[in-house]
């Protein structure tokens, strides 16, 4: 896609009327922010509506969103009633999915049923209240370029202890910005090591077919739902940016985001 004003701004040749909560009229350049929730975490039981400062978990990251430029809609997709009452009580947008997805990709997926294949769709990880505004915005205006199927983010890493941790995932790309690979290990094995910031953006079509790729081996190896994309021979662009979020998977992730707050 050549570069236009539709890059900073949504153009305005309607799509669709969509129905979901909050609803807005779509076209090929509107970006709705889908934020996949679900209850039962292994490390962090009921996470999204833990209380921090007086706001949930989930309320922190809608809030982040909202105050994304390239943003049209923000929706939290989830299939328990205590976190879509959450959302509900500070006024956010919340559509209830089924219960048997395997990966907040295929819930993200269900959510944006209703959308036309040509629409955006960022998927905005529920456990990063700290990301930030202005590289979702960079991520969304790279989509809007094309070339890729997928368009995520990385950021500089630094710290051995860092580095080394399963929980931070690692990608290295090739000289124009495409992913060569994900991995919980360290890569590389020496110079600049760059974590993944787990938000994605996509056209609705492409994550239809996606959730219909068969799984494969280093997916399943490394436990990274990206690399079906790459096994499947699909391109991920990966938009480097300065960023300081991080995602809550354990208590000590918690407490490390109160200290930030404080």
């Amino acid at each position: 896609m050549t570069q236009t004003a539709c890059q900073l701004s949504p153009c305005s040749r309607d799509i669709v009327t969509n129905d979901l909560p909050g609803s807005v009229r779509v076209n090929s350049e509107t970006a709705i922010a889908i934020i996949p929730a679900r209850y039962q975490s292994t490390r962090l039981p009921g996470k999204p509506v833990i209380e921090i400062q007086g706001k949930t978990l989930i309320e922190h990251v809608y809030r982040r969103v909202e105050k994304a430029k390239s943003i049209d809609r923000i929706l939290v997709a989830t299939d328990d009633e205590r976190i879509a009452a959450a959302v509900r009580k500070f006024g956010g947008n919340v559509t209830m999915t089924r219960s048997d997805h395997q990966s907040g990709t295929d819930r993200l997926a269900e959510a944006a049923e209703g959308l036309p294949a040509e629409g955006l769709v960022v998927n905005v990880q529920g456990d990063e209240p700290l990301i930030e505004p202005e590289v979702i915005d960079r991520a969304v205006i790279s989509a809007r370029e094309g070339g890729a199927e997928m368009v995520t983010l990385s950021t500089k890493l630094v710290g051995r202890d860092a580095i080394e941790d399963p929980n931070r995932v690692k990608v290295v790309v090739d000289r124009q910005g495409f992913a060569l690979y994900f991995s919980r290990s360290p890569i590389p094995y020496s110079g600049t090591t760059f974590l993944h910031v787990g938000l994605y953006v996509y056209r609705v079509g492409f994550l239809k077919r996606f959730t219909q790729l068969e799984r494969t081996p280093l997916e399943i190896a490394e436990r990274l739902e990206q690399l079906r994309a790459l096994e499947h021979g699909f391109r991920i662009r990966v938009v480097e940016v300065e960023s300081e979020s991080w995602g809550i998977d354990t208590p000590a992730d918690l407490e490390k985001f109160k200290s930030a707050l404080r």
